[in-house]
């Protein structure tokens, strides 16, 4: 654990916003897994008044993060579907601006359904880089040999260019977001986007459910706002920022996996919501947000 400045703009000054609170008995395998259901679990979490972001400090560095993903559990390949399609919508005018689509890199690729929905959409070539191997062994046979095993770094694609590369509900679980976003730049082609999609503490949700809200998590080394995700971009040489919000479609049972439900309840909830009704898909505002800049001159 080491603490740190702002990991986006490098204030020193913050204020405590959270108090550490974890059960060390409480991490099992599923601790580090995506769309798991809610532990509300958290560093010390403290907000930057400059760029308004609320980060980790003292946090875990990326050896103790590799190790921890590495092994994390996965049970969400039908959630992670749902969410590719969501993404993919949201992907529409970036595509319609790129002047290719002959390849794209996934970071945090998971279970590869975005790969999919990235080859849908006309890309000639995709890839992913996945540090848990769950997920990866989960993907379908076609989509599993161009997951690659890790955390994402730039020399892992020494002399490779990419026109897309996106960063899916990741930057929040990175020890240095600024770099992941300077290593994507220097990834894409001349005109090629960086399109993340992240969690947004500003959002109704987030202010509705406080501390009860899921985006408080273990996982979670910073949470952005919208003014805080165009910082990150602009300071990593992304022009032509775009930011909006996300409508995510998941089953009703999903929904409630996340809905801060008494323990005592869940597993009835979940048992009572296992047939049709569970699956009916809703689309409801998450609390999450959409971001996407442009690698233009340089």
């Amino acid at each position: 654990m080491t603490s740190r400045a702002c990991p986006v703009c490098g204030s020193e000054t913050a204020t405590v916003f959270a108090e550490q609170k974890i059960d060390p008995a409480a991490l099992d395998g599923f601790a580090f897994a995506s769309r798991k259901q809610p532990e509300y679990m958290h560093y010390r979490l403290v907000a930057c008044p400059v760029c308004d972001l609320i980060y980790a400090s003292p946090a875990p560095g990326p050896e103790t993060l590799a190790g921890a993903y590495l092994t994390a559990g996965f049970d969400s390949s039908e959630e992670s579907k749902w969410a590719a399609r969501t993404y993919r919508s949201l992907l529409r005018p970036v595509l319609g601006s790129l002047t290719s689509l002959g390849s794209a890199l996934d970071i945090g690729a998971g279970d590869g359904a975005f790969l999919e929905e990235l080859l849908a959409a006309g890309f000639g070539h995709v890839e992913g880089v996945e540090p848990s191997d769950a997920p990866r062994m989960s993907a379908k046979d076609h989509l599993r040999p161009f997951i690659h095993e890790g955390l994402f770094s730039r020399a892992a694609f020494e002399g490779r260019q990419f026109d897309l590369i996106t960063c899916l509900q990741t930057i929040e679980h990175v020890h240095e977001p600024l770099a992941l976003c300077r290593d994507a730049w220097s990834l894409l082609t001349e005109g090629g986007a960086l399109f993340i999609v992240c969690h947004n503490r500003r959002a109704a949700s987030a202010k509705l459910l406080g501390r009860h809200s899921p985006i408080f998590d273990v996982e979670h080394l910073q949470l952005f706002s919208p003014r805080s995700l165009r910082q990150l971009l602009g300071e990593t040489g992304f022009t032509s920022v775009s930011v909006r919000p996300v409508l995510n479609s998941y089953p009703v049972r999903y929904w409630a996996r996340l809905a801060p439900i008494p323990d005592r309840l869940k597993p009835k909830t979940q048992e009572a919501l296992g047939g049709r009704m569970g699956a009916l898909r809703v689309m409801l505002p998450a609390g999450n947000v959409a971001a996407w800049g442009y690698r233009r001159g340089g």
